[in-house]
Order: structure tokens, then C-alpha cells, then sequence
């Protein structure tokens, strides 16, 4: 590939530019008496094997020189090389436009003494070379975000963000957000009143940088959160005014996320995105209904702001009143390949329980007998009643009584069959023909996505849909635990010696246990008997260790070890051969 170079400036520029249109005449007059302007000075970026669609992703080396060519003698006191990232954001006011810009990367080449001429001036039709090396860092330092917000969001700030809005393909932003990476050179030259210097040329090279994104854990979503829809109930109707159906419940989690290539042109892990769906019909003879399609359509939204974002834009309220700063939302959406279902999804019935309705326990104080007693009693007492002639007003009372009983017995009947099913639906993002950048969040500017899933049914001839709207976090794979360690090893953060080890054994809580040997309890000869002839006879068990905290086991436990040899120990409750004593 050949070397791209840059565009550049100078001091010396011509003056016309910035004159009236009403002067030009004046000037052509006055050109023949004025000396002619300087002829501009040539810097230039030229960076290697580099090309207008190349991607830079983490540990990604820049390299290159700047070459500079003067068309006379200028005097400077040094040459900067730096790599420059930086958040814009743009807001129209009242009639100027305001903008907002934040450096989050600003990384300084040294270059050595030894390349400056002495004495410090740029002969006139020479050619200076300096060369430069850059590697994109795997994030950022804390100074790069010294507001006041949480940890949480602090560790998203610092992390490199991608470069948005100068893709050849759509990213889906605004023009009032941009996150831009540029190589510049600068010849500078010192202020002799201050401390300030002065930039006599400049030339800058922008370059497109997908950093490796970790995969974030999974959001904590509440009804605060109106951004996304995770479950959706709706009553299903042949027409408006017609009688329910049944009602459908679809329930989504939010699906793995979608992981780029360093390149950000492959799909290297496809997300799936699952849905959960429950009819509940009205009547036991109403089917389930059937899914007659699914789409999905992917969202990007992109949240900038003329102040700090001290919180997560897409958690809660973004606008409100009473700030400051002015804040801005953009979204643009794209719609992913069509779902086919090859079949319909088996739904599975589940019977719902009836009531619960209280009934005898089936203890009682008395003995068997009596009870049985006391029930033939109770029976023969009722048959003579029921052989008593019946008065007009106790046969309406019985009617009632009847009438109440068979209306508990509909409540008995078995209710209708509550069905579920879960749908699986790929997601596959057309790499194609958009620029997908990983979802980020820095200090002016954030990008997040999400994902609309509209489901198409059918029962008994109405047609109905249910939409829900699930997170959908992409990521760029490279990401690995040396950003988390801080370190340019090349390997993941070292495990825990065996000293760290045995030092937090000892932190460990204990359980305290019965001891297996030298218990001693009143004469103590019964225990120390019982426990040597377990440990002394061969091939036996030894009885088991229970916690001194259950106090019931351990008595149980005790008076096993406590009971005498050769003496024969009643059985306790629960065991073979226990009797019923009553005194």
C-alpha cells in the first residue's frame, strides 16, 4: 500500500482571503509596489501502509514520519508529534452555533534532541524527516474522566471510545456528535512575552480506530426504564367488540451480545434473542394461537450533551427539566433480516390447580376408638334426623343448601389449560451495509442499541401483534483481562500463589463438630467402651459427626455413644418397634 499524506497550513497565508470583495480592486492596483508573499511551507503526515478504510483497533501500531519542506529560513524551538482523540458535540443557539469539545487521548511522540538542527531554523529547500511510532493503548487514564460521577459509569469513561461520524459506510450518527482520532505535527515556536507558543505550521491525519470492547454484564431493567419494553400482555379479540379470547403474555431476557471483528465487516458471535410466550385462554376449547411471522428492527441511539453525562443516558430519564446542560438524542434504525419459522413452536399445557380448599388435618386428640365412636354416633344421629318428617321452611332451607353445594362443586371443575412456548430468534446484523460501532459510553457522547421484536398471531381468525424492545450490547473481540490488569504483558492477570493461598485458609470460618475420640461424660466408661469398638473392629462404620449446633441430633447422637454395653435401649420415635405409651 502506498503512504497517504496529508493536507496542510501555514502561517503565511494570503490576504486575501479574509479582505472585502470591495478592496480587491484596490490591491490589484497596489500588487505592482508591494513585495510578493512568502511561498508557503510543506508539512506533511505520511503514514505507512495505511489506506482511506483501514481500521486501527486496540494495540494497533501507527506508524509513519513527518516531512517537512520550508521555501525559506524559519526559525522554530521544537517539533511536536502526537496521537489526538477528542469528543465534538454541537448544539444551534441563538444564531451562533455552540460546540463542545472534549480531549480523551493525547499521546506526545518524543522526539530527540539529536534530530533538531543546530542552530534551530528550517533551511530553505530542505527536506526534514522525523519519524514516529504510536500503539492505540487499551484505555485511558483516570485523568481522562476527572468528573464526578460513579465507579460504575467512571470505568466505561475511561475505556477508548470508537471513532463516530467519519466512516465510509452509515454509522448512524448525527453531525452533532463525533468522536474523532487524529495524527498531528506541529513546528512550534516560543513566545518571547509569555509562556505560550506559537504554532508556525500544522498538518493532521485522521485515522478510524474500533477498539476492543468488553462484554458487559446484562442490565438491571425496572418500569423506570422507558427505553426498553422486556414483557407485554395483551388481550386477544376476534374484533373489538367481541369477547376475549384469551389473554398472551410475552416475556423476552436480554440476548448475548453481538461481537465484531477487529475490522468491525464480520459478525464473529451472533446474539439469539429468546422469547417466552403464555396464553391464557377463557375457555377450555380455545387453542392456543398460531405465529404467523416475525420481525425484528435494530435501533442505534446516540446521547451527547454540552456538559459531563454524570449518569447512564439509557437508564432512566434522559431529558430533564431542570439541568443545565443541553442534552441531545439521536436514533436511527435499520430492520434485520426476516425470520422464517420452519414450524410452529409446540406449546405446552399446564393445567392450572383449583382452589385450595381447607380440609381436616387429620389429627386428633382422642384415641382411635373414640373417634371411630364418636363418628357412627354422629352418622346414626344424622339418619334418624333425616327420617323426621320436614317442614316447609327447612325443605327451602335444604334447597339452599344444595344449590350452594353444587355451585362449590363448579368451582372443583378443572379450569382451562394455560399454554406456554419459548420462540428463538437470530439476529443477524447487516455488516453490509452499515458501520456498526460498539456500544460505548465517554464523558459528552454515548451509543447504545436496541432491538424492536414484533410477533404476528392468529386465533380463530383474528389477527393481532405484540411488540416487545430488548438491550442489545455489540462488542469488538480482543478484548481480554490485560485491560483489567493494567499491564502490557501479554498475559492474563497472574493466578494466586500458595502462600496467598494458606494465608486465606486461615480466614476461612470452621464448623464445629462432636470429637471422634476422648469424650468423657459423667463415669465416661460407657462412651469410651462404645467409641473402641467401632475404631478397634475391623471393616466397621464409624457413626456420623453432626454439628453441635442441632441440639435434637446431637442428643440423639450423645445418648447413642452414652448408652452402656449390653444394656438394650428402648426405641425413640420414629424408630422400628416404637409403642404408643400411655400412662
Amino acid at each position: 500500500m502506498g503512504a497517504r499524506t496529508s493536507t496542510s497550513t501555514s502561517a503565511s497565508s494570503s490576504p486575501s482571503a479574509s479582505t472585502p470583495a470591495s478592496s480587491i480592486s484596490a490591491i490589484s492596483r497596489a500588487s505592482s509596489s508591494k513585495k510578493t508573499p512568502f511561498p508557503m511551507s510543506d508539512i506533511r503526515v505520511n503514514l505507512k501502509d495505511h489506506y482511506s478504510s483501514k481500521v486501527y483497533t486496540t494495540s494497533s501500531k501507527i506508524t509513519g514520519d513527518v516531512t517537512i519542506t520550508t521555501k525559506r529560513e524559519v526559525r522554530f524551538d521544537s517539533i511536536q508529534i502526537l496521537l489526538l482523540g477528542q469528543t465534538k458535540t454541537s448544539f444551534e443557539g441563538m444564531g451562533v452555533p455552540q460546540e463542545v469539545s472534549h480531549v480523551f487521548l493525547k499521546m506526545i511522540m518524543p522526539v530527540p534532541e539529536s534530530t533538531y538542527p543546530i542552530p534551530r531554523v528550517l533551511e530553505s529547500g530542505r527536506t526534514y524527516t522525523i519519524p514516529f511510532n504510536f500503539v492505540i493503548p487499551r484505555q485511558l487514564t483516570i485523568n481522562a474522566c476527572n468528573h464526578e460521577v460513579s465507579d460504575q459509569l467512571q470505568e466505561h469513561h475511561v475505556l477508548l471510545p470508537p471513532s463516530v461520524g467519519g466512516w465510509q459506510r452509515d454509522d448512524m450518527a448525527p453531525k452533532m456528535a463525533k468522536v474523532e482520532y487524529t495524527v498531528k505535527a506541529r513546528v512550534l515556536r516560543d513566545d518571547g512575552v509569555s509562556s505560550k507558543k506559537i504554532r508556525i505550521m500544522e498538518a493532521s491525519e485522521p485515522i478510524q480506530v474500533l477498539p476492543a470492547t468488553p462484554q458487559q454484564p446484562p442490565l438491571d431493567i425496572t418500569d423506570k426504564d422507558k427505553l426498553y419494553r422486556m414483557s407485554k400482555t395483551k388481550i386477544l379479540r376476534r374484533n373489538l367488540l367481541s369477547t376475549k379470547l384469551g389473554r398472551l403474555t410475552a416475556e423476552a431476557v436480554q440476548p448475548s451480545p453481538a461481537v465484531l471483528s477487529p475490522d468491525g465487516r464480520r459478525v464473529m458471535s451472533h446474539p439469539m434473542a429468546h422469547i417466552k410466550l403464555t396464553f391464557e385462554p377463557d375457555s377450555p376449547r380455545t387453542l392456543p394461537p398460531t405465529i404467523t411471522s416475525v420481525s425484528a428492527k435494530l435501533t442505534s441511539h446516540t446521547y451527547f450533551s454540552s456538559g459531563t453525562i454524570s449518569s447512564f443516558p439509557n437508564i432512566g430519564e434522559w431529558n430533564l427539566p431542570y439541568l443545565l446542560d443541553r442534552r441531545g438524542q439521536f436514533f436511527s434504525s435499520v430492520p434485520l433480516p426476516a425470520v422464517t419459522l420452519a414450524e410452529q413452536p409446540a406449546w405446552t399445557p399446564t393445567t392450572s390447580s383449583p382452589p385450595i380448599t381447607r380440609r381436616d388435618s387429620g389429627y386428633c386428640s382422642s384415641s382411635s376408638d373414640e373417634a371411630v365412636t364418636t363418628s357412627r354416633s354422629s352418622r346414626s344421629s344424622s339418619e334418624s334426623i333425616l327420617k323426621l318428617p320436614v317442614s316447609p321452611s327447612d325443605r327451602k332451607r335444604e334447597k339452599q343448601k344444595k344449590k350452594r353445594n353444587s355451585t362449590d362443586s363448579t368451582t372443583l371443575t378443572p379450569q382451562p389449560q394455560t399454554h406456554t412456548t419459548t420462540l428463538q430468534i437470530p439476529l443477524s446484523l447487516p455488516t453490509d451495509k452499515k458501520t456498526f460501532v460498539p456500544t460505548f459510553h465517554s464523558c459528552l457522547a454515548s451509543r447504545v442499541y436496541t432491538v424492536q421484536l414484533t410477533m404476528h398471531t392468529s386465533t380463530r381468525g383474528a389477527s393481532n401483534t405484540v411488540s416487545l424492545v430488548v438491550p442489545l450490547q455489540i462488542a469488538v473481540e480482543g478484548f481480554t483481562g490485560e485491560a483489567l490488569c493494567g499491564c502490557s504483558c501479554g498475559s492474563l492477570r497472574a493466578l494466586p500463589s500458595f502462600e496467598e493461598a494458606e494465608a486465606d485458609a486461615h480466614l476461612r470460618p470452621r464448623v464445629l463438630q462432636v470429637p471422634a475420640e476422648g469424650l468423657s461424660c459423667g463415669d465416661g466408661g460407657g462412651a469410651r467402651q462404645g467409641m473402641a469398638s467401632w475404631m478397634m473392629a475391623p471393616g466397621s462404620v464409624p457413626p456420623p459427626v453432626v454439628p453441635l449446633g442441632d441440639n435434637n441430633n446431637n442428643n440423639i447422637w450423645m445418648q447413642m455413644q452414652m448408652a452402656p454395653v449390653g444394656e438394650e435401649r428402648p426405641p425413640e420415635y420414629g424408630e422400628p418397634g416404637y409403642r404408643r405409651r400411655i400412662d
